[in-house]
């Protein structure tokens, strides 16, 4: 009884310096904790320059815009579709009407480095170190599921335009893992995928590469939302979108990507 009794006293005189401590606090902070957040950030906003403003509210305008969708949604949207977001285009973009592809930072499997797309005097790009083709296929692959969409596009391509030397093919698969960006790990990935990619030597237009890091702006400008799928685009040799596919590629849209490719290597 006597142990009882001397838990039980012990238990009030926790909770009677657990209340002084939350009064103490209280009288120090007199605002809850996400008003206390909110008027740091306030502070904060004050100190900087209006520059750094926009750039906070534009971090913010990013954490809202991301935590609006998810894996489950890509996940939801995939098995609805399976990948077909929409149909390909079945004729060229006009080039007056066509965007240009934002530039992408890319690696090759043994450690080059080159910034796509490859364009008519821009990128800051030695022409006579560095071919412009007159077309690239650039596929993208921002998960391992929808490598298989990119091979649907990506093989018959090859296989059409494998000895013109004015066509560039680039499957770039996006990495935004902050352990694989990593440096070391990085490079033991990289190793890993260039002997896995020793035998996918049978084209020389076939270039495999890997973009590290965030790539949130990048999808913003090319409006892509949906990371289950893969995303084809046509690019004539000012960088330009001519030509746009997603998913996995049927038939009559294989046949309407290279007539347009054929239309594009005639453009003067």
């Amino acid at each position: 009884m006597l142990r009882v009794n001397r838990v039980i006293n012990q238990a009030r005189t926790s909770i009677s310096a657990c209340e002084q401590l939350l009064n103490h606090e209280q009288r120090l902070f007199p605002f809850p904790p996400q008003h206390f957040a909110r008027k740091s950030s306030i502070r904060f906003l004050d100190i900087y320059k209006l520059g750094s403003k926009k750039e906070i509210e534009k971090e913010r305008a990013r954490l809202a815009d991301e935590m609006n969708r998810g894996y489950f949604a890509d996940m939801s949207e995939l098995k609805q579709h399976g990948g077909k977001i929409a149909m390909a285009n079945k004729i060229l973009i006009p080039a007056m009407a066509a965007t240009k592809f934002p530039s992408v930072d890319v690696e090759y499997s043994d450690g080059r480095k080159l910034k796509l797309p490859i364009i008519f005097n821009g990128n800051g790009v030695d022409a006579d170190k560095l071919a412009v083709p007159k077309v690239s296929l650039v596929c993208l692959s921002f998960r391992a599921s929808s490598q298989g969409m990119v091979d649907s596009w990506s093989k018959p391509f090859c296989e059409a335009f494998k000895d013109s030397k004015d066509v560039q093919l680039y499957e770039v698969s996006f990495i935004d893992s902050w352990l694989l960006c990593l440096s070391p790990i990085k490079h033991l990935l990289l190793r890993f995928m260039r002997k896995s990619s020793d035998a996918d030597k049978d084209s020389l237009q076939r270039q495999i590469v890997y973009s590290f890091g965030d790539h949130y702006y990048f999808r913003k400008e090319l409006k892509i939302l949906n990371l289950l799928t893969g995303y084809i685009f046509l690019l004539d040799k000012f960088g330009k979108v001519r030509w746009q596919g997603f998913g996995v590629a049927a038939q009559d849209e294989i046949s309407s990507l290279l007539s347009c490719t054929t239309l594009l290597l005639e453009e003067k």
